[in-house]
């Protein structure tokens, strides 16, 4: 009766004044009453609406993420064929409006403030020789290294300074202020080439045809956390994000895992994304990289860009094996231009490993900045051309590899790229018994971290026996 009462009374105040504010009012009723008989349900737990305040909230994700859990907006479509008329609160205050198309909801692009607005990038004499924009999403969007990283990549010197972009920022529910924080600085930045953000908390929305996916996001290992739970508890957040990559991404997507352990949760992810080529997934091990060349270039009194051919082998671990064998310094071998082999056999990977402790003591935190600079650097070298007989690090899909490696897992290995996004395998490399040692050493590792995550991978029940050493690098726990 209550229902029906306040429908008459606006139906008849409409009726007599005729005003168009009148008719918005009568669609706010409408809307109300449904979400009031909506809440009256049996189903409906939450005690209470969203405050003004929450309303005014300038992220419409954020805004459709909170009426969802208020029963007000159904579910994600991935989790629910039900048809329901919804209301939804525009960014402009404008009265709620109910959208619906052939018996489903359809909600329009979620984004945030100024890049909600539409662009014609043919109009202006600027623009018009654009390429035609990309979607990169970055989980972990509100840390310390995307904190870095996203400016880099809206500036354009990710890209290049023709590549306009669109960022989906993915977090978590405890962080989704802190990613309207990161977007209002991204608006106040004025980059040209940033010409849309979207954030948000479901990955199924925000991986929604992205052609880039930068993994970073992923739970620190706690205090006296031992590594199988640590596989275990990322592990399922990668296999999420793998399948929510595979329902709505671009089919040749192509894939960062930052978040460690990153050549397993790489593996995890891959395995829950068959429709995307196993190729396409990386774990970041160009930080690991830039390290060993920082080192030689030290230890021969060069600078570092003299450093070529620098190749990490294995796990993002201690297990790890930076490769002298085959680096050039000044095009020469290492090995002719360093002379002290125990230094390189001993105290050289010693120190790339230990880089990252001792960067903790001196600073007081892991590293974020020179991580994000390594993502930029693991990017560029999938889309500009690898410079002539040099080649780069990253973690790759062992499957058809011809070094003998272990196939069905994430291993770092040298590649070169034409610059399409694509990569091929370094074959003309050299390994010897001692390399090869150190390289088998990390495949171990690995084949054993893939046994613990097997009941997320598809290959049977987990079994978990990574031994007594602990080989987490410094700055992971």
């Amino acid at each position: 009766s209550l229902i029906l009462s306040v429908l008459a009374r606006s139906l008849s105040l409409s009726l007599s004044l005729r005003s168009s504010v009148t008719v918005l009012t009568f669609t706010v009723c409408v809307c109300a009453i449904m979400a009031m008989s909506d809440l009256s349900t049996p189903k409906t737990t939450s005690p209470f609406l969203p405050s003004s305040s929450q309303l005014r909230l300038s992220s419409k994700l954020h805004l459709s993420n909170q009426f969802r859990h208020l029963h007000l907006l159904p579910p994600p479509l991935h989790t629910t064929s039900i048809s329901k008329i919804s209301c939804s609160v525009s960014q402009n205050n404008q009265a709620p409006v109910a959208v619906q198309e052939n018996g489903s909801v359809k909600t329009k692009k979620e984004c945030y403030g100024v890049f909600c607005l539409t662009y014609d990038l043919k109009a202006e004499e600027e623009t018009k020789s654009w390429k035609k924009m990309i979607n990169i999403a970055v989980s972990g969007a509100a840390g310390m290294i995307s904190n870095h990283l996203l400016f880099k990549l809206a500036s354009g010197s990710v890209f290049g300074p023709d590549q306009p972009i669109a960022l989906k920022l993915l977090g978590s529910e405890r962080s989704i202020q802190a990613l309207e924080g990161v977007a209002m600085e991204l608006e106040d930045s004025l980059f040209p080439l940033l010409r849309e953000v979207d954030i948000g908390t479901d990955p199924y929305e925000v991986f929604q045809d992205v052609d880039w996916a930068l993994l970073i996001g992923a739970k620190p290992r706690g205090p006296g956390m031992e590594r199988a739970a640590l596989l275990d508890i990322n592990g399922q957040i990668f296999a999420e994000q793998g399948k929510a990559l595979n329902a709505v991404a671009s089919p040749n997507v192509k894939v960062l895992v930052v978040g460690n352990p990153c050549n397993t949760n790489a593996l995890i992810c891959l395995k829950n994304a068959p429709n995307i080529p196993a190729k396409n997934f990386h774990a970041l091990t160009r930080l690991d990289e830039n390290r060993a060349k920082c080192q030689l270039a030290l230890k021969a009194g060069v600078f570092y860009d003299k450093v070529s051919n620098m190749t990490i082998w294995g796990n993002h671990s201690t297990t790890q094996v930076p490769d002298f064998l085959n680096a050039r310094i000044n095009g020469r071998p290492v090995k002719e231009v360093i002379t002290d082999h125990k230094w390189l056999e001993e105290g050289f990977t010693e120190s790339v490993q230990k880089r990252g402790g001792l960067l903790i003591q001196k600073w007081g935190r892991s590293s974020a900045a020179s991580t994000a600079v390594s993502i930029v650097d693991a990017i560029k070298s999938l889309v500009t051309p690898t410079p002539e007989g040099d080649w780069f690090s990253t973690g790759v899909y062992t499957n058809g590899n011809p070094y003998g490696i272990a196939e069905d897992l994430v291993f770092s290995m040298p590649c070169r790229s034409k610059g399409d996004g694509d990569y091929e395998l370094v074959k003309d490399v050299e390994i010897d018994d001692y390399l090869r040692n150190r390289i088998a050493k990390s495949e171990a590792e690995l084949l054993a971290e893939k046994k613990c995550v097997a009941h997320l991978t598809g290959d049977g029940i987990a079994f978990c026996d990574l031994g007594p050493v602990d080989t987490m690098l410094p700055g992971e726990v």
